[in-house]
């Protein structure tokens, strides 16, 4: 069963191997996954941590598909993650 951040997975899956980082805005993702973000994406740091169980799904969209959160940026609402291994 497809969840809310599927589109995120598989769009981080779908990248080019070679590709070792990406910054997303906060509004790409909404795009990518056809969805606002919840508020506590945009103030809470927690919402981006890396997490394989539990119910954060969001963070194992990213997990799943071989990346991890390097920095946020609340200011400019964007996201660097990067290539796991």
């Amino acid at each position: 069963m497809a969840g809310k951040y599927t589109p995120l997975e598989n769009y981080l899956r779908d990248l080019p191997t070679t590709q070792r980082e990406i910054t997303l805005s906060f509004q790409q993702i909404e795009k990518i996954l056809n969805s606002n973000l919840p508020s506590s994406a945009y103030e809470d740091r927690r919402w981006w941590d890396h997490e394989k169980e539990g119910n954060h799904v969001n963070g194992r969209s990213w997990t799943n598909a071989g990346w991890k959160i390097d920095e946020v940026n609340f200011k400019k609402e964007q996201v660097k993650l990067v290539r796991v291994g």
